[in-house]
Parts: C-alpha cells; structure tokens; sequence
C-alpha cells in the first residue's frame, strides 16, 4: 500500500468564494505531501437562473474546465474536504444531491475510516456557517468516515474564529475570501492530510 495519501476536494460554488477556499485546500494538501483531485458537483440550476446572476454566469465559465465529482473519486480518496455555501443553513442542494448518491458505497462499506472535513461560505454574518458544517456531519457519522475539523489546533484558528471548519463571510459576493480564511483552510487541508496519513499507516501495519 502507498503511503502517500489520496485526498480530494470536492465542493458546490456558485459565485466563487467556495471555489477560491478548494482551491487554496487543494494546494496545501498538495503541498503537504498528498495526491490531489479537485472536483466541482454537478449544477442543477436552470440555465436562466444562472444568466440572470452575472457573478454566477461568469464564475461558470471560468470554471467549466473542472472536473466534476463522480464516486470513483471518492471511493480512490482518504482523505475527503466538502466545500459548499449555505442554504439557510443548510448544504447547497447540489452538494447534497451528489452525498445522496453515495449509497452503493455506503452499503459496501467503502466510505468506512475515510477522513472528512468541510468548509463553508456564507452571504452575510451569522449566516449559518456553523449549522451547514453540522448539518454535513451528519451523512458522514452515517458513512463511518472520522470528521477531522480544525479545532482551535493553530494560531490562524483564533484569528479564524470557527473550529468546526473554515468559514467566509462574501457579504454576497463583494468580499473574496482574505488571509485569514485562506490560512485557514489551508491549515483544515494540512491537519487532514496529517491524520489521513497516520491513520493509512496504521491500517497497513
């Protein structure tokens, strides 16, 4: 068995902020000595809803060259990072949609001892960051995948405020995500890649 642990980064971004936090994930698992995949879910809106949201139609086309997520990239992973705005509180329905169709891998049992942690964005302050991480939590206690979040582990995490996983507010869509909420889910990506790699080790001895 590689040691080098496999991690994808699988999310939901409608505008760009949630892309921007995966792709900063993606670089420091990387960095961090892991094999990376970063796939985008599958869009459901209608083509109408999106073209009468510039911010949405162009954030389209500057991504149409991602790959989207599919089980394969899933069942390959040890270590899963969901990235995903919130819906009152909720997950988007299109990340949601994908997590509903994982119940052949489920019953095999191939999502068993898979590291997971999530990210989020929200339009506004006290937007339901904490309540979309939870609310995703909650598939994963059903997978039997270990929920690794980033805690108040490093200095960048009291800076960031949230343990549960790192957060954005975009004030919807006027405010990229900055150096804080970067260092943040850099270190998310980091800490999974640590415990991703342990816990592969461990299973091969």
């Amino acid at each position: 068995m590689s040691e080098q642990v496999k991690v994808a980064v699988i999310y939901y971004s409608a505008t760009g902020s949630v892309h921007t936090l995966a792709e900063a994930a993606a670089q420091a698992a990387e960095k961090a000595g892991a094999e990376v995949r970063l796939r985008k879910v599958r869009e459901l809106a209608p083509d109408e809803a999106i073209a009468s949201n510039d911010g949405w139609a162009a954030h389209r086309l500057q991504t149409q060259h991602i790959e989207e997520a599919t089980l394969a990239d899933l069942e390959w992973a040890d270590a899963v990072l969901f990235g995903t705005p919130t819906r009152f509180g909720l997950p988007a329905a299109q990340l949601k949609q994908f997590l509903d169709t994982t119940g052949g891998l489920w019953a095999a049992g191939k999502l068993v001892n898979k590291i997971v942690s999530s990210f989020t964005s929200t339009g506004t302050a006290h937007g339901g960051q904490e309540t979309t991480i939870v609310a995703l939590n909650n598939t994963f206690y059903h997978w039997g995948a270990i929920i690794v979040p980033p805690g108040y582990a490093a200095p960048i995490q009291f800076q960031a405020g949230n343990p549960y996983g790192a957060s954005h507010v975009s004030a919807n869509g006027a405010n990229p995500p900055g150096e804080v909420e970067l260092g943040s889910v850099a270190f998310q990506a980091e800490r999974a890649v640590e415990i991703a790699t342990v816990l592969k080790r461990g299973l091969a001895a």
